[in-house]
């Protein structure tokens, strides 16, 4: 039997570059390079202190705002693709997708450019859910918008988001979808412990909060 050639000769190589690059384009801090070529500082020193969407969001400037969450999300959803052409419908797309997913989703919430302290990685969970299983990523999106419309809060938002995508996760995609959104959840989970802390107090900050200074 002749060897297998090419790219299927070495798949845990090929699965690996895929976690690698996808930790790469995720590790990129759109929030932070943004304000600051728009001169409005370091994004960490206000409002929560985060690097995406929201917390842009407080410094007054929508437009930068919908450009963090539009790049933050959309490298998510970059990685993952890229990694299911390479890797290939046939073969091992799928897995390749969602070790890019994995690791772009790590790649923002520890960037190793700012000392491993990134984001909370919502904007990006939800691009890379739209990308590997579309339905389960776009009723996260819908039960952020949801959330948001009637308690003002992104945080409380995500959060629930999150945790509903592994049960949609596996109706629509089976396990190795509803793993990585189970992954997804425990990471912003993880991330948001004190904006959960905060919640538990009522004491977070609502969407449109003006600038303030960090708090922690």
């Amino acid at each position: 039997m002749a060897a297998p050639s090419g790219r299927r000769a070495e798949p845990v190589v090929m699965l690996a570059v895929c976690a690698l690059l996808g930790y790469l384009l995720g590790s990129i801090p759109f929030g932070l390079v943004l304000t600051r070529m728009a001169g409005l500082g370091d994004i960490r020193q206000i409002g929560s202190g985060n690097i995406g969407a929201t917390n842009v969001l407080r410094t007054g400037n929508k437009p930068l705002a919908l450009a963090t969450l539009l790049l933050d999300s959309g490298k998510g959803a970059i990685a993952a693709l890229l990694a299911f052409l390479w890797a290939g419908p046939a073969f091992l797309g799928l897995e390749a997708a969602v070790l890019a997913a994995g690791g772009a989703m790590l790649g923002h919430s520890f960037p190793v450019w700012l000392g491993f302290k990134g984001g909370k990685g919502v904007a990006t969970a939800l691009g890379v859910l739209l990308a590997v299983c579309w339905p389960a990523g776009l009723l996260a999106c819908l039960t952020w918008l949801v959330m948001a419309a009637v308690f003002r809060i992104s945080s409380l938002s995500a959060l629930t988001a999150l945790a509903l995508s592994p049960l949609t996760g596996w109706y629509f995609g089976g396990p190795l979808v509803a793993g990585l959104c189970l992954f997804i959840a425990v990471l912003v989970f993880v991330r948001h412990e004190a904006n959960i802390r905060r919640l538990l107090k009522g004491e977070e900050p609502r969407i449109g909060a003006g600038k303030k200074k960090a708090v922690p």
